[in-house]
């Protein structure tokens, strides 16, 4: 039997075989699902920052954390419906969790809609957070949400970064420097 068929481009044809049987079976996929729009790039559009954060703080390390989420949680986080100001990073025996990170409700959640300003449990190795709640105890420093991501297997991950706050005359010397730089370019660029 060796008739071909023609499948349109949405459609991708993949030969699998039934285990005990030996038999090999055609089967055709539908690369307009959700999961082609992983493997084409679309899982990492979704960035949100925290800007303020280079403004008051002077970032010293940067670690990315997984997060412990509801099925409605991710849901809003795909639509971009989340924002990381006034959010910060605290221990809780031993544990560190996420306060202030603010996910909108989905819009087509139930009842089991999830709460928009929970604290949420950020994981990552223990050696990392050993270190991080050694640093946190010293006078200074604290530990700031930064960025959250979507990874290309469509996992969410939060950026957060051991920090320092930066006194009064610290952030007008940035001001400065960013003036200055500005300037160089409009220069350049005649």
């Amino acid at each position: 039997w060796a008739a071909r068929a023609v499948f349109p481009p949405a459609v991708c044809p993949t030969r699998a075989t039934r285990s005990g049987t030996g038999k090999s079976v055609l089967i055709i996929s539908n690369k307009s699902s959700t999961f082609a729009d992983k493997e084409n790039g679309m899982a990492n559009k979704i960035n949100i920052s925290n800007k303020q954060v280079y403004r008051e703080y002077e970032i010293l390390e940067k670690y990315t954390a997984g997060i412990v989420l509801y099925g409605t949680e991710i849901k809003s986080i795909r639509q971009g419906k989340a924002s990381l100001s006034d959010s910060w990073c605290m221990f809780i025996n031993g544990e560190l969790y996420a306060r202030g990170l603010q996910i909108a409700e989905y819009s087509f959640g139930t009842y089991n809609n999830h709460l928009p300003k929970r604290d949420r449990k950020l994981l990552l190795s223990r050696n990392e957070l050993r270190k991080l709640e050694r640093k946190v105890k010293e006078k200074g420093f604290t530990i700031v949400t930064i960025e959250l991501f979507l990874t290309e297997a469509g996992l969410a991950k939060l950026e957060i970064g051991l920090a320092r706050g930066k006194a009064i005359h610290d952030k007008r010397e940035d001001m400065k420097k960013k003036d200055t730089e500005r300037e160089m370019e409009r220069h350049f660029k005649r």
